[in-house]
């Protein structure tokens, strides 16, 4: 089980309704069923990874969440997690919109292109940087909108989108993200855990 997965676990109280956006093989669902006897959904774009949920008895449906997120009510889930997969949708600033329109919260988590080793990487080599958590080169990317902690930051207040809780995430230890350590965080986190609500 992945640090970021349990990080989102503890964000979420039981006995709630949970969506996982672009859930992938279903690891955080059966986690959240598991362990937190959660009723979590899922929706995935990938045919074999709904496969791979469905064999793992999880509620997953097949779609495009940049579109179809739009067939759920307004707030029919207590949370909406969208996990590291915000940097590849055309128009991330609907879809933050969507899910704060179906979920009373949601969680997002973003590769943090701010982190020094990226930045690092492009000063000396002068190419765009493949880590672990940016493991495509930069012409087979699914990556189209790449940001840093302090973007996603900006983006919540300039859009008066409440940051419930803000963690940076280094080395499996988790941090609290603030204005006052924003760019010290910006700078030494691989990745970064937003609770959000409007």
């Amino acid at each position: 089980m992945k640090k970021e997965f349990k990080i989102i676990a503890d964000l979420i109280e039981k006995n709630t309704r949970v969506l996982d956006v672009g859930c992938g093989d279903g690891t955080l669902m059966e986690f959240l069923r598991d362990n937190k006897k959660i009723d979590v959904r899922g929706i995935e774009i990938s045919q074999n990874n709904v496969q791979r949920c469905i064999g793992k008895g999880l509620t997953v449906i097949e779609g495009d969440a940049e579109k179809d997120l739009a067939q759920f009510p307004d707030a029919s889930f207590d949370f909406v997690i969208l996990s590291q997969t915000l940097q590849a949708f055309l128009d991330p600033e609907k879809v933050i919109s969507e899910l704060l329109r179906v979920g009373k919260k949601a969680i997002v988590t973003i590769p943090n292109f701010g982190y020094w080793k990226v930045r690092l990487h492009l000063l000396i080599k002068g190419t765009m940087p493949v880590t672990r958590t940016l493991p495509d080169e930069w012409y087979n990317t699914p990556n189209i909108h790449m940001c840093t902690i302090k973007d996603f930051f900006n983006f919540c207040y300039n859009r008066k989108i409440n940051l419930f809780k803000s963690i940076a995430l280094q080395n499996l230890k988790s941090s609290e993200i603030n204005s006052s350590n924003l760019k010290f965080k910006n700078l030494s986190a691989v990745l970064g855990i937003f609770l959000i609500e409007k």
